[in-house]
């Protein structure tokens, strides 16, 4: 059997620069920490500026040599993603690794700050507007990648052009909407691979998802935190859950346009494993439309 890919994996990251968004928590959170252990300059792209510098301190307790840095980060405002990315570029000269994490997952239906109905907006449009913002980065960094964090929700999502965000509410639920934004984050990914390989831009797009994880993210399922106690055992814990997105930044061995998650049955839990989207993931159509829709909604232009 081929050896299970583990933190032992990863290469040293002395003199990388890594942004990892929604990192004061969850599977954000242990990415960091691992980032840092293996010397990376590590960003913490949080909304929560206290809860970032909470996170930070938690870390260097247990890694106190970690170069680690909080950066105000609202992914529901596209004047907060400018903000941050002119920070950014203000202090750093490259950046080897944007780790798309942050999202929100099963919520009721409501608007971000520019009128995106928020799980859309938040978990596919803010994430591309803050990978245009810091593109020209990305393509001045030798073999810089971006990472989307997906989900196994991406099965159930269905892309609707005619209502991309439920106006007004019509035809919202939670899981319907957490699914298409899950979904919009692999058609991303991979048009952002063609567009890399078309210009011949030396970075990668990848993906990857964390399975089911013990994480606050789960609690917005139906129930969940009432079920928490009894179906816990079946969960990962958000340091597995955190692996194939890891893998995805690092491994050398790691392809544009892959996928990685748990290689367990279903997808659910497990070491971190090349593994397949479904076919709507692939719609070359669907990609070029939405990335399309997601420039003017942005009113980013990157590639």
């Amino acid at each position: 059997m081929p050896e299970k890919w583990t933190t032992k994996n990863i290469p040293d990251l002395s003199g990388k620069v890594i942004i990892v968004t929604g990192a004061n928590s969850g599977i954000g959170y242990e990415a960091a920490k691992e980032f840092a252990r293996k010397g990376a300059q590590t960003i913490l792209a949080c909304r929560d500026m206290g809860r970032a510098d909470q996170a930070i301190d938690y870390i260097q307790r247990d890694i106190p040599q970690a170069n680690l840095e909080a950066m105000q980060l609202d992914l529901g405002s596209l004047k907060s993603i400018d903000q941050f990315a002119e920070q950014f570029k203000a202090k750093y000269e490259s950046l080897d690794v944007l780790m798309n994490n942050a999202g929100i997952m099963m919520v009721p239906y409501g608007l971000t700050e520019d009128g995106f109905e928020r799980q859309f907006g938040i978990n596919h449009l803010g994430h591309f507007a803050l990978t245009g913002r810091l593109i020209d980065l990305i393509k001045s960094t030798p073999q810089a990648r971006v990472v989307n964090i997906s989900s196994n929700a991406h099965l159930r999502g269905e892309m609707d052009f005619d209502n991309l965000m439920f106006e007004s509410g019509v035809g919202y639920t939670p899981n319907r909407a957490y699914g298409r934004s899950k979904l919009a984050n692999l058609l991303y990914t991979y048009e952002l691979q063609r567009r890399f390989e078309e210009h011949k831009i030396d970075a990668i797009a990848v993906a990857a998802h964390p399975g089911i994880s013990n994480t606050k993210l789960a609690d917005h399922m139906i129930g969940m935190s009432f079920l928490r106690p009894l179906v816990g055992w079946i969960l990962q814990s958000a340091a597995m859950g955190a692996l194939p997105g890891i893998r995805a930044a690092v491994d050398p061995a790691v392809s544009g346009g892959q996928y990685y998650g748990p290689e367990g049955r279903g997808g659910v839990r497990g070491y971190p494993a090349l593994v397949r989207s479904n076919a709507a993931s692939h719609d070359l159509d669907d990609a070029k439309r939405l990335w399309e829709i997601s420039e003017r909604l942005t009113e980013v232009n990157y590639l």
